[in-house]
């Protein structure tokens, strides 16, 4: 599995399995909880959650599917705004921890702005990374002038960007990614087929077929082979589990590119920061 080397020399899987939306059901726990076990099993190295999802249930099933393992997955996880005080960031942290059964999180995440202060939440990024409590942090959902900002504030050490990214969702080429890419920051691609949408594309299906492959699969594929991106397509069932990693396995060659980026053009000008 490639990697991404992180500015603090660590290195990030290039992807993972995603929980958003995972625990907001109870009726869907279990399957939901043997969906990261089965992501686990086939040697999914990475697994991306957030206090947020199901109101911390996503870190509760996050830590019932690592429960006996010997080895775990690169670990993400994020604080939500209204919580990222300087104190209240640790709390959350702590909390997290807990409902995961671990000692660390590798990368911890601001999962957007509002509330407090970026310098007092990146206080206590540092207090926790100080205590071992977490390996590297990060933000979600920011923009070029966020990250610039966030950039004077921590001396380069913002480990990573997540932000809505995919085939129909190109905005942040435009000058988000290659402004992280110059500073070796990673980007990870959450909905990776926007939500869905992608799926029924004409275009993709048709390319899909001519390399044999799900048009899912395509569109992952299509992100991992963006240098510097790391995607997270959030499965709650077996076979999509196992679909999503076929991805891997799909090898775009610059014919198949360009067919993609006629299909799905690239930005001209700058565009608006998309959030779901």
């Amino acid at each position: 599995m490639r990697s991404c080397p992180l500015p603090s020399g660590a290195s990030m899987p290039v992807f993972g399995i995603g929980t958003w939306r995972m625990g907001e059901n109870n009726r869907r726990r279990a399957q939901e909880l043997d969906a990261v076990r089965h992501a686990l099993d086939l040697g999914y190295p990475l697994i991306d959650t957030a206090e947020m999802y199901g109101e911390g249930v996503a870190e509760e099933i996050v830590g019932e599917a690592l429960a006996g393992r010997s080895q775990r997955p690169f670990i993400v996880s994020k604080v939500y705004p209204h919580n990222a005080t300087r104190r209240g960031t640790v709390a959350a942290c702590e909390r997290s921890l807990k409902r995961m059964g671990i000692e660390r999180i590798d990368l911890y995440l601001l999962h957007w702005r509002g509330g407090a202060r970026l310098s007092e939440t990146f206080e206590a990024f540092h207090h926790l990374r100080e205590a071992g409590k977490i390996a590297d942090f990060g933000v979600s959902n920011f923009d070029l002038g966020d990250m610039e900002e966030a950039s004077r504030l921590d001396k380069g050490l913002t480990a990573s960007n997540q932000v809505l990214y995919c085939l129909s969702r190109r905005g942040p080429e435009f000058d988000l990614l290659p402004w992280m890419r110059r500073r070796s920051i990673p980007l990870m691609a959450y909905s990776p087929l926007d939500q869905g949408r992608l799926l029924g594309t004409a275009a993709l299906k048709k390319v899909a077929a001519e390399l044999r492959c799900t048009p899912a699969q395509l569109a992952i594929a299509w992100l991992l082979a963006q240098p510097g991106v790391v995607t997270i397509p959030k499965s709650a069932s077996r076979e999509r589990v196992k679909e999503n990693l076929g991805a891997l396995d799909v090898t775009l060659t610059p014919e198949i590119l360009a067919e993609l980026d006629r299909a799905f053009p690239p930005p001209k000008s700058k565009q608006s920061l998309a959030m779901l």
